[in-house]
């Protein structure tokens, strides 16, 4: 039997949520049913050799640009001209995705899905077009996928929302389980053995509200020294974030990892993940957090349906100000931290089990167009 041709659809292929989700579940799907190829718009991304070297393809097109979607159009509709025999279309981009959409629906791609990842959209100078092309691409697609409700009613509606199927932001639960020879171990290697250790994961973009992050942590240090911070990730405000770091004087206690492949490592050696997101759709950072059974104080930006053992988590307003912020979190000393990979597993989150289910999902899809 021919195994099922999906294309997944993507900006880049770094290690972002979506795609740090995609690739839990790519690791374990089985290859000898599904051929799973990629496009996307960038170059270079964090994940691309490994992708290659499973045998997987990697196609480009041009960044989607308002001000050049003819030639944007005509690239898409040229990759279509040379591959034509996918069964299913897997856009993780959103919105961004209208145009592939569409000329995949001209094409009669038999499923085209279209998978919501954020519950509100970015105020960037792409604005106007994304809420356009929002409305414009729920005519070509004719599956929903989503990490949450919340995300679901964002991307198509609540009307449409209902009919989503939740694609779980999986992980591997026991790469993540709590482990205390781990967590000394990294804690040496990372020179942070005596000292309260805080950390972040994320793009370094204005949702991930990273620059209000380093004023809290200016507050915290006033009240206590004994603190560092950890940033792991990159992104566009980066040279920002390092500027401010100056301006607030923190060099000392401020450390940019940049993308790591080391993650649950580091989840380890930490003891409070800190998430002050304006918005979140599912973040997969922070079910990997939790996994650990870190101490996590997050926003009222993040989905309470992320919330997967409630105990380990403190939500703070982002009403509240820095001096707030660094006051509740000084306060959170008392947490004896512990194994809770089975209340991730039981909650539906670990990613083996997951895999079978889209697996299954996929071939429903194929056979019900035939």
């Amino acid at each position: 039997m021919k195994p099922i041709k999906i294309l997944q659809i993507f900006t880049v292929l770094n290690k972002g949520g979506a795609e740090t989700n995609l690739m839990n579940y790519y690791r374990n799907i089985d290859r000898n049913r599904f051929q799973i190829d990629f496009l996307v718009h960038r170059e270079h991304g964090f994940f691309e050799e490994e992708i290659l070297n499973s045998g997987s393809k990697i196609y480009r097109l041009p960044p989607i640009l308002p001000w050049k979607l003819k030639e944007y159009k005509k690239a898409v509709s040229d990759f279509f001209d040379e591959h034509h025999d996918y069964d299913i279309i897997h856009g993780q981009c959103s919105e961004l995705g209208v145009f592939i959409y569409e000329e995949a629906k001209r094409r009669n791609v038999p499923v085209i899905i279209a998978h919501a990842h954020n519950a509100r959209m970015d105020r960037d100078k792409k604005l106007i077009f994304r809420l356009l092309w929002k409305k414009r691409m729920r005519k070509s697609i004719n599956q929903y996928f989503t990490c949450g409700k919340e995300a679901a009613e964002n991307l198509f509606g609540k009307k449409l929302a209902l009919q989503s199927y939740q694609m779980n932001n999986a992980i591997d639960v026991e790469n993540f389980r709590f482990n205390e020879k781990v967590r000394n171990h990294k804690r040496k290697e990372l020179n942070a053995d005596t000292n309260i250790n805080l950390v972040n994961i994320g793009r370094f973009n204005t949702q991930k509200n990273q620059l209000f992050l380093l004023e809290v942590f200016a507050e915290i240090l006033k009240l206590n020294p004994n603190y560092q911070l950890f940033l792991v990730g990159l992104g566009d405000l980066e040279t920002q974030l390092k500027q401010k770091v100056k301006e607030l004087n923190l060099q000392d206690s401020v450390h940019f990892l940049g993308l790591r492949s080391d993650v649950p490592e580091l989840l380890q050696a930490m003891d409070v993940f800190l998430f002050p997101s304006l918005h979140e759709g599912f973040s997969v950072a922070f079910v990997e957090a939790q996994t650990t059974g870190i101490e996590c104080v997050i926003s009222d930006g993040v989905p309470t349906e992320s919330i997967l053992v409630k105990e380990n988590v403190e939500v703070i307003s982002l009403k509240e100000n820095a001096e707030q912020w660094a006051e509740k979190i000084i306060e959170l000393r008392n947490f004896e931290r512990k194994d809770v990979s089975e209340i991730i597993k039981k909650a539906g989150y670990d990613i083996q089990e997951n895999a079978r289910k889209l697996e299954d999902k996929y071939i429903e899809l194929v056979k019900s167009t035939k």
